[in-house]
């Protein structure tokens, strides 16, 4: 697919994995080694991140008409669908407009509603629209010790490789012609008014959900899991990751691998 890249693995019914901002596919990679032997994964590189090419319009609802490119490029349909933090909301947006592609829908910490960007965020996003977060971010690529500063920081229970973590996500992003402002259009695009205006159809959304929710994340609070339980009809129970924090999908995915398996069994 032109400009977008993704990881396909594995054979069997499909699993369509989204990542947020400032992550990529790489985020899924120990639940895709767990799943790659029973089902086809599928993870997508929203741009500018990993492989992909910056576009000039990055913002939710884009983002979910290019996870819906993809699907047509590889031909999915019946697709079990997870997402993660703006990955997440790019997930809900999708599931609304093109729900005939979905067989399950499940979310992990992420924006909802008017918690879009989360306050923890908002901060981060101002630096966007000022046109200062590339330059401050760059500085990390140099010195990785410092990513235990940034939102980074505050998404991982524990930082052991700091260096391994830029190399990852930033260095990718900040390689391409135009890298770093594209992540900043990205970061000032995230807008609750994309989010507020799905919330009718999210309310006749009956494909069937699951909700598993790190309970130590400093962004996205649990009561937003809850939200998500009482808006979305086809949702079939919330899992409470017991300390867990926005990036537990890497940090803990084990755990999160047994809740899907158990939930893509029994929708």
């Amino acid at each position: 697919m032109d400009g977008i890249s993704y990881v396909d693995v594995g054979q069997g019914p499909v699993a369509l994995f989204v990542h947020g901002v400032g992550t990529g596919s790489h985020l899924w990679r120990h639940v895709i080694a767990e799943l790659k032997d029973e089902r086809r994964c599928v993870a997508v590189d929203l741009p500018p991140h990993g492989g992909s090419a910056p576009r000039d319009d990055l913002s939710i609802p884009v983002l979910a008409e290019i996870v819906e490119e993809l699907c047509d490029h590889l031909g999915l349909s019946d697709v079990d669908l997870v997402g993660n933090d703006t990955g997440g909301a790019v997930a809900q947006v999708f599931a609304v407009r093109h729900r005939e592609r979905l067989r399950t829908l499940t979310l992990t910490n992420c924006d909802v509603h008017t918690d879009t960007p989360p306050r923890r965020f908002r901060p981060t996003a101002e630096l966007a629209a000022q046109g200062r977060l590339a330059a401050l971010t760059e500085t990390v690529l140099d010195r990785p010790e410092l990513v235990a500063g940034t939102a980074f920081g505050d998404s991982y229970e524990r930082i052991d490789d700091p260096e391994a973590v830029v190399d990852a996500y930033l260095r990718p992003i900040f390689a391409k012609p135009g890298g770093g402002r594209a992540f900043e259009r990205l970061v000032a695009s995230i807008d609750a008014e994309d989010m507020v205006a799905i919330e009718p159809l999210l309310r006749t959304l009956t494909v069937p959900s699951l909700v598993v929710w790190g309970t130590g994340d400093v962004f996205f609070d649990v009561r937003w899991a809850h939200w998500l339980r009482d808006t979305i009809p086809g949702v079939r129970r919330v899992v409470e990751i017991e300390g867990g924090r926005l990036f537990f999908p890497e940090e803990r995915a084990g755990e999160l691998v047994a809740h899907l398996r158990a939930f893509w069994e029994r929708p």
